[in-house]
């Protein structure tokens, strides 16, 4: 007989002990089985509040020092600092060449629905775009990992700027990160070198 799962297993069967001799239960908790509350509309979802989890020490303090995307180009390192007793969180990062920082864009003040891009002329949906300022202004950035140690990451090829708050640290695994022939929407049609309105 096939449970929920797919499996040929007898659900009403507990499964082999685990080591120590604790018999593992016959299948998952209630909590998992049952279905959590949800709304369909947006507008009755609940509010989250997330505590940074590190902060970063980066050499650049203003928008216009940092590039606008980590880049083999701007090698500078910067130190993301976790918060006391994280450190174990860390365990077997540093075989890594790269990790995904989820970070919150500190520096943001308010957003717009469109904004225009850099080295483009024409309007876009702020969900079209990396622009910083969004209606959550979250950022994430795929960072060289240099070294671990303690509770500190030392990274390079970032855009992070000194004091930004760091949400969640996950490491880059190519198989499910990288799509190179992936469409690039609008982007695939702005010209090399346009001129950046970032410095007009």
């Amino acid at each position: 007989m096939t449970n929920a799962h797919g499996s040929d297993a007898d659900p009403e069967v507990a499964r082999p002990p685990r080591r120590g001799g604790k018999t593992r239960p016959a299948g998952p908790p209630a909590t998992h089985v049952e279905r959590a509350s949800r709304t369909d509309d947006p507008e009755e979802l609940p509010a989250w509040t997330f505590r940074p989890v590190g902060v970063v020490r980066s050499p650049w303090r203003y928008v216009h020092d940092a590039p606008r995307q980590g880049s083999p180009d701007r090698p500078e390192p910067a130190t993301i600092v976790l918060r006391k007793g994280m450190q174990n969180c860390l365990l077997h990062l540093a075989g890594f060449d790269r990790i995904w920082v989820l970070f919150v864009v500190s520096y943001a003040r308010g957003w717009k629905s469109t904004v225009v891009p850099p080295r483009d002329d024409e309007r876009r949906g702020v969900f079209a775009t990396r622009s910083p300022h969004r209606p959550n202004p979250i950022g994430l950035t795929c960072a060289r990992l240099v070294s671990v140690r303690g509770r500190e990451i030392v990274i390079a090829e970032h855009d992070l700027l000194d004091g930004t708050p760091v949400l969640d640290i996950k490491p880059y695994i190519p198989y499910c990160d990288a799509f190179p022939g992936a469409r690039a929407g609008w982007v695939d049609n702005v010209r090399p070198g346009a001129p950046d309105h970032r410095w007009e």
